[in-house]
């Protein structure tokens, strides 16, 4: 096989088209297409089709476009190496990781920062998106794992596995500003818990986390007629706003102390009938890799200890 071609495969795919991985390449599209023409009849299997104004790998393409994404990684892996003067010594495997929208930001890095304290220490990347987008990279081999806070959904027809990393009850919060604003003390408020979050302003998850239908559900369990003054996708955001007074808001409760003190908020209490969940999605099985390993591993063992196995 010539590598060169599947390199130009490799990059028209990233590029989304032929005409941007020309310009890339500082190649004419003509025999870029040429050059993937060659792949192709050398493997005897077409590698990519049209889709809208651009193109995108058929099945075959899909396999190719696996290897090509570790071949090329640990080529620049290689280089990064020996241009660092480190040719005797191991290479530093990359791990790709992508982080649900919904998933909070302390979760997130309390599962992945795990991944640092094995050695030889990885190069380390991570993206946050939606988890659609994110199964499709993890489809295509550029994410090694996907940190979701909901299983693998069944209808995106990506073939890949879920591992519960843990579960959490949540905790309810509030900035000091709010409850004096409502006349309460910080015991005061903790004692008329849940009842209290009836007379507070709520800040709420976006209807794409799993936490907000549950969260919806337990306060009409409770008889709470709550006034939801604001919905937000980022967790990082729920909680600036609450730091700032806008409105009381849950957290995963394993967090409580650090969210408590990071925010300068006060603890209302916690509820163990809500649950999140939290799973890393790979394309093994087996967990194979050593870093993906390493943060399921301290995933259960340490930051989800108690709730893993319940």
């Amino acid at each position: 096989m010539n590598y060169r071609h599947l390199q130009y495969f490799w990059t028209v795919v990233r590029a989304g088209g032929v005409l941007r991985a020309s310009e890339q390449l500082h190649l004419t599209p003509q025999t870029l297409s040429g050059q993937i023409r060659q792949l192709e009849e050398r493997i005897g299997k077409p590698l990519l089709r049209k889709a809208g104004r651009g193109v995108e790998p058929t099945e075959a393409g899909r396999l190719a476009l696996q290897y090509a994404e570790e071949i090329f990684s640990l080529g620049a892996e290689l280089e990064d190496a020996l241009r660092g003067g480190r040719g005797d010594a191991a290479p530093t495997r990359a791990v790709r990781v992508g982080i649900a929208d919904a998933v909070p930001k302390a979760i997130a890095y309390h599962v992945v920062e795990p991944a640092l304290r094995i050695q030889p220490v990885p190069r380390l990347q991570c993206a946050e998106g939606k988890l659609a987008n994110l199964l499709g990279e993890l489809a295509l081999r550029r994410l090694e794992l996907v940190v979701s806070d909901v299983p693998l959904p069944g209808h995106l027809g990506v073939r890949a596995f879920s591992h519960l990393l843990g579960r959490s009850g949540v905790a309810f919060f509030a900035a000091p500003a709010l409850l004096e604003r409502a006349g309460l003390t910080a015991r005061k408020a903790r004692a008329r818990f849940p009842q209290v979050l009836g007379e507070l302003p709520l800040l709420m998850p976006g209807t794409e986390s799993a936490l907000r239908a549950r969260l919806e559900a337990w306060l009409r369990r409770e008889g709470i007629a709550s006034q939801v003054v604001g919905e937000f996708d980022d967790s990082a955001l729920i909680k600036a706003f609450g730091r700032e007074g806008s409105g009381a808001f849950a957290a995963p409760a394993v967090l409580a102390t650090e969210i408590a003190r990071q925010y300068e908020v006060e603890l209302l209490g916690t509820v163990a009938d809500v649950q999140e969940e939290f799973y890393g999605i790979t394309v093994e099985r087996r967990i194979t890799h050593p870093a993906i390993a390493a943060i399921t591993a301290s995933a259960r063992r340490e930051l989800f200890a108690e709730t893993v196995g319940s």
